[in-house]
């Protein structure tokens, strides 16, 4: 299932489809020349319509508007915990090969969950994250987050680690296997915005209970209509593809 779910993430990028017009165009040229214009036709429209980039921002601010942001003053006495999903981490390939800490474009998982455990000594952290990386290759996801939070100075009882999950549904079923985790206590849930609302769905049926803490937003909140960026579009259209494809599979397999 794991394998299969990154097999369908690599069908929903848009130069895969791009590509995939091209090569049918260059099979079926001397043959069906009629058909190889169409997908010539449909490739040179997608490459004009992937770098609009309003039309994905309009879906990833949809799924970022579910849940509320919380304040970075706000009293978390009344939690347990806060659980902190993987992601934020640059790949263990590449940490291996650097003595610093390396993050990627999620890292505020891991700047924002640090910040909270400086200011809040009493409140634990339990990061979840094992390598969803099928390469695989270098530190699992947790032990690149142990390194940052290690460089923060955070103190080592402060932080729990789940180490052995590839995705969500897997960081809600095995985090809640831990020693000393209740999921029936009031615990923080923390990953980014555009992917709290599948987040919350797998950790609520799992059994946990739990309180969106969301970070890394994305999408601005006024639309410019007039923006176009390739290289923008591209990656915004990976991702918010990938999470609504994510959120239908789950559904489908009654994970959430």
């Amino acid at each position: 299932m794991f394998i299969f779910s990154k097999i369908v993430g690599w069908f929903t990028q848009p130069l895969t489809w791009l590509l995939l017009g091209l090569a049918l165009a260059w099979l079926v040229s001397a043959k069906r020349p009629v058909l190889a214009r169409r997908a010539l036709g449909f490739a040179g429209l997608l490459l004009a319509l992937i770098g609009w980039q309003p039309l994905p921002e309009l879906l990833i601010r949809n799924l970022e508007s579910r849940y509320p942001e919380i304040a970075p003053a706000a009293d978390l006495s009344a939690y347990a915990g806060v659980v902190v999903l993987g992601g934020g981490t640059a790949a263990g390939r590449l940490q291996q090969s650097h003595s610093q800490p390396l993050i990627n474009d999620g890292g505020e998982r891991l700047a924002v969950s640090a910040a909270l455990a400086l200011r809040h000594p009493a409140l634990p952290l339990v990061y979840t994250g094992g390598e969803g990386d099928p390469a695989g290759g270098g530190p699992s996801e947790a032990a690149r987050a142990r390194q940052f939070y290690e460089s923060f100075r955070i103190p080592a009882a402060q932080v729990r680690y789940e180490a052995e999950s590839r995705n969500t549904y897997e960081n809600a079923v095995l985090t809640a296997k831990l020693p000393g985790v209740n999921p029936q206590d009031r615990w923080l849930l923390m990953t980014s915005a555009w992917h709290m609302p599948r987040s919350m769905a797998t950790f609520e049926k799992a059994g946990w209970n739990v309180t969106a803490y969301p970070v890394d937003y994305r999408a601005e909140d006024v639309t410019v209509w007039t923006r176009y960026s390739l290289l923008g579009g591209v990656s915004d259209w990976q991702l918010v593809l990938n999470e609504l494809v994510g959120l239908a599979a789950y559904r489908l397999t009654g994970r959430l």
